[in-house]
């Protein structure tokens, strides 16, 4: 495999953009929280769950290499 000029290949920023988008997705999600301070389903556990999400997959891009 000959060296590219990018420090990841491009499956890993493929991952990094999902993983941005489903934090993004996450901190939407909690700004539409209607009970008062957020302490409603979505502020305190679907919003957080999401999130959470879209660090394991920022986590795996950073770590995934390729299998050739």
């Amino acid at each position: 495999m000959k060296p590219t000029p990018f420090a990841f290949g491009k499956r890993n920023y493929q991952l990094m953009l999902i993983g941005i988008a489903v934090l993004f997705l996450g901190l939407v999600i909690m700004s539409l929280e209607t009970a008062p301070h957020g302490f409603g389903f979505l502020g305190l556990t679907l919003a957080p769950v999401v999130i959470m999400a879209g660090f394991i997959i920022q986590f795996f891009a950073i770590f995934h290499k390729d299998k050739k």
